[in-house]
C-alpha cells in the first residue's frame, strides 16, 4: 500500500490544475505583455487569477502579487518592506519558530543590512506569547512577521489578536503573516484581521510548484527586490508564470469549496490517529491537540528511535513522512522548533511530521498505525542505548 503523509512539504495537484497547466503552456503560451491575441489571452488568465484569489481573501485584485512561491513572497515582504520603511526605524519582529524563509531573511537583515530583530519566545504549544509582543514594540519597531500555521507543529498562531496589538500600540507598523499552512485550510481575510501582507504558496494546496503570491495592502510602502522590465506594477519583474498563475487561481478556487467539509474530515482523521500513536508507550504529540491546532499535521516523537531511521523504515512500507520540515534541505538536523517549545530531549532527534490533505482515508491512517505498532518496538530494540 502506498500512502502520502507528507502534505506540508507537497501536494499532489488537482487533475484539473494539471490539464489547465498544460493547456496554457502548449495552446495558450502568449507573453501577457504582448499586445497580440495570444498575449491578451495570457493576461486574461494572470488577471482571472487575481481576482479569484483577492475574492477569496476579500481584498483587490491589484493588491496580489505572483511570484515563485512562499520563500520569495516572505523575502519580497520582509526585505522590501524594510529597506522601504527604514526612516520610520530599523526594529523588525518575528517569533522563534518561523519557517527559514522568515528566519534566515530576518538574520540576512539583521547581519548584513543594520536592522535589528526581536525573536519572540513561544509557549510548550508553539504559540506566540503575545506579552513579550507587547513588550517588544518600540518606537522604531516597522515590521512584526507572526506565521500564521507552524509548519512542523501545526500550531495555529493568534494572528488577529496579535495584529490588533501591534495596530493599537502605532497603526503604521507593517503586519505581515506566512500563511503558506494556513491558506487553504482557513477562510483568512486580511482587511478585517489587520494583516498588510499575506504570503502564500501553490504546492501547498494543491497547485503547481514555482507559484505563490504575496498579497499587499495598497497602502503598504515596499520596494522591489527583483528588477527587470517593470511587470506588475514594477514591485516583481519578470515576463508572469502564467501556467503556474492559471493553476494556481484554479488550485486556490478548488481547495475553498466544501472547505469546511474537507478540513473537519482532515481533523477527525488527526484525532484518530493522534490517539492511536499515544497507545504506543514512550511517545509525545508537539502541539496543541485541539481547535488551536491545524487539522492536517500531527507531530510525533517516538524516544528511543532515530527520526530518520523511522522515516526510511515507513518508505520501506510504502508511507511516506517528513522528519521535522521538509522545505529547507534533505540534511536532518535537530528542529529549532522543537527547541523553542521545551521538547523532552528524548524527542529532538526522534520526532516525525505526519502532514493529510482532503486526499487521505482512514484506511491510509490504519496502515500507517499498524506499521508504526510493529516498528517501532523492533527498532527500540535495536537502539544503542
Amino acid at each position: 500500500m502506498e500512502v502520502y503523509l507528507d502534505n506540508s512539504a507537497t501536494t499532489m495537484c488537482y487533475p484539473e490544475v494539471g490539464k489547465l497547466v498544460y493547456k496554457v503552456m502548449c495552446e495558450d503560451y502568449g507573453n501577457p505583455s504582448s499586445m497580440h491575441i495570444k498575449g491578451v489571452q495570457a493576461e486574461h488568465y494572470v488577471r482571472e487569477a487575481k481576482e479569484t484569489i483577492a475574492k477569496l481573501l476579500k481584498v483587490n485584485a491589484k493588491e496580489i502579487f505572483f511570484t515563485s512561491g512562499g520563500t520569495e513572497s516572505d523575502n519580497l515582504a520582509l526585505i522590501g518592506c524594510a529597506r522601504a520603511n527604514r526612516r520610520g526605524g530599523n526594529h523588525l519582529i518575528t517569533t522563534s519558530v518561523e519557517h527559514p524563509a522568515i528566519l534566515n531573511t530576518m538574520r540576512y537583515l539583521e547581519e548584513e543590512e543594520g536592522f535589528r530583530v526581536t525573536y519572540l519566545p513561544v509557549d510548550e504549544n508553539g504559540a506566540v506569547q503575545l506579552d513579550a509582543l507587547k513588550e517588544a514594540l518600540c518606537p522604531e519597531t516597522i515590521l512584526v512577521s507572526i506565521m500564521y500555521v507552524n509548519n512542523e507543529v501545526g500550531t495555529v498562531q493568534p494572528v488577529q489578536e496579535a495584529a490588533q496589538i501591534v495596530k493599537r500600540y502605532r497603526p503604521s507598523i507593517l503586519f505581515h503573516t506566512d500563511a503558506v499552512q494556513g491558506f487553504g485550510k482557513y477562510r483568512i481575510w486580511p482587511k478585517r484581521m489587520g494583516i498588510d501582507l499575506l504570503t502564500a504558496s501553490g504546492h501547498k494546496i494543491h497547485g503547481p510548484k514555482g507559484t505563490g503570491f504575496l498579497y499587499i495592502d495598497s497602502r503598504v510602502k515596499i520596494k522591489p527586490i527583483v528588477f527587470g522590465g517593470g511587470q506588475q506594477r514594477d514591485i516583481r519583474s519578470g515576463t508572469e508564470n502564467v501556467p503556474g498563475i492559471a493553476g494556481l487561481g484554479l488550485a486556490s478556487k478548488m481547495i475553498y469549496q466544501d472547505l469546511e467539509m474537507k478540513t473537519a474530515l482532515m481533523r477527525e482523521l488527526k484525532n484518530y490517529f493522534t490517539d492511536g500513536i499515544l497507545k504506543i508507550g514512550n511517545t509525545k504529540v508537539h502541539g496543541a491537540g485541539d481547535e488551536n491546532s491545524a487539522p492536517h499535521i500531527v507531530s510525533a516523537g517516538f524516544a528511543g528511535v532515530r527520526s530518520e531511521v523511522l522515516l526510511h523504515t515507513l518508505e520501506d512500507k510504502g508511507i511516506c513522512v517528513s522528519a521535522g520540515s521538509a522545505c529547507s534541505s534533505n540534511h536532518p538536523s535537530v528542529s529549532g522548533v522543537l527547541k523553542s517549545i521545551g521538547a523532552p530531549r528524548e524527542y529532538l532527534e526522534s520526532t516525525l511530521r505526519f502532514s493529510m490533505s482532503e486526499f487521505t482515508t482512514k484506511e491510509e491512517i490504519d496502515y500507517t498505525l499498524e506499521t508504526l505498532y510493529n516498528c517501532i518496538p523492533m527498532l527500540r530494540k535495536y537502539t544503542r542505548r
